[in-house]
């Protein structure tokens, strides 16, 4: 049975064998062939499906209800997605993935957009069956799964089998404590800095400096551009969709509405027996947030992979009123997981990462200027 799966048993993430594993046993089902890279160090990809549903608002199914079952409240129209379709910019979108999911007791799972997807502006969650949140899988959970997708500034071209999220599977408590946190930290230099913070996880604060880049510190979204296929790498000139963003004194003024893509001031680590998940920081401080919570595969920013740390790239969005970032300024917190086990393959080995040891970084979609 599921249960007795050797790489599950044990609380933590789920490494790559396990995922192998959860889709022998038919934990995980696949509409589709796994593709090549399908599978990361400790997440699955998930794919779109061949159509999908232009809604009129997002919505949540509840207890006792399908996702199905509530789309006629919301449906304007379908269309396939088999060939290619545009995905407009301030629409919202559901669209079932060819991945299912019959979880065994004690195994739950969470989503998240990849890091391609946050670094477009592509607003994207999944939706299961009866639940009341999105983005998380309960455990026992046996049914399909859903996109909800809705670019915010650049129209998108996906298909069939594009991969706009990606999910983790996890058992038991795997939270760190602060002590564990510190002797982890003293162990394997999870950040740069000599006395980061470590309640709740690493602090991450922005880097606004630009010292070394001509003052550069980011860059902000463009509007009213051409369409970007996702699954076009290095297709776009970055002059076309985006404008380099320079700090004056280590600050920088947010405009409501528009979209940023920063980087972090510290290079962060993570051991091949972790993964870890950028949460965003306390809203309370501030009228903006990093957009994208995100997570971080083993072997992000690690020396046995190809990387000796590595900024964390920030999706930044102010709200409703102008707001002034400052350099240093914390902006998110990075909150380590342990693995079940080791995975056979870390993020940056032969899977053709595309962020392993990243400074400011665009998505993959746009050549390096």
């Amino acid at each position: 049975m599921l249960d007795r799966i050797p790489m599950t048993e044990k609380p933590g993430i789920a490494p790559a064998q396990a995922i192998r594993a959860l889709i022998d046993e038919g934990a995980i089902s696949l509409g589709a062939p796994l593709l090549d890279r399908q599978i990361q160090p400790a997440s699955l990809d998930l794919r779109l499906g061949p159509k999908a549903y232009r809604v009129r608002a997002s919505f949540l199914p509840g207890p006792g209800q399908t996702v199905r079952e509530r789309l006629n409240d919301v449906l304007l129209h379908e269309f396939s997605l088999e060939q290619g379709a545009v995905l407009e910019t301030g629409c919202v979108y559901l669209i079932p993935l060819l991945e299912g999911l019959a979880l065994p007791k004690g195994i739950l799972a969470a989503t998240n957009p990849k890091s391609s997807t946050g670094r477009l502006d592509v607003f994207t969650r999944v939706i299961a069956d009866g639940t009341r949140g999105f983005d998380t899988v309960p455990e026992g959970y046996a049914g399909p799964l859903w996109a909800e997708v809705s670019p915010r500034t650049f129209p998108v071209l996906v298909r069939m089998g594009s991969r706009l999220s990606q999910i983790r599977f996890r058992r038991g408590d795997i939270s760190l404590s602060p002590e564990e946190m510190r002797a982890l930290q003293a162990k394997e230099r999870l950040v740069d800095t000599d006395q980061p913070d470590l309640r709740d996880g690493i602090s991450v604060t922005v880097d606004l400096d630009g010292r070394g880049r001509e003052h550069r510190v980011g860059y902000r979204a463009k509007r009213h551009t051409a369409v970007i296929d996702v699954e076009k790498v290095n297709g776009y000139e970055v002059h076309d969709f985006w404008e380099p963003v320079s700090s004056r004194d280590g600050k920088l003024i947010l405009d409501p509405g528009e979209f940023y893509i920063l980087a972090s001031n510290e290079a962060v680590h993570v051991p091949p027996d972790y993964a870890a998940e950028m949460v965003p920081f306390d809203p309370l401080v501030g009228e903006f947030r990093v957009h994208y919570a995100g997570f971080f595969d083993p072997g992000f920013g690690h020396a046995g992979s190809g990387g000796k740390g590595a900024r964390a790239v920030l999706e930044v969005r102010s709200h409703e009123v102008p707001f002034i970032l400052e350099h240093g300024q914390t902006v998110g917190r990075l909150v380590y997981e342990k693995l079940a086990a080791r995975p056979d393959t870390l993020y940056g080995q032969d899977l053709g990462s595309n962020y392993q040891a990243q400074g400011l970084k665009l998505s993959k979609h746009f050549r390096l200027p």
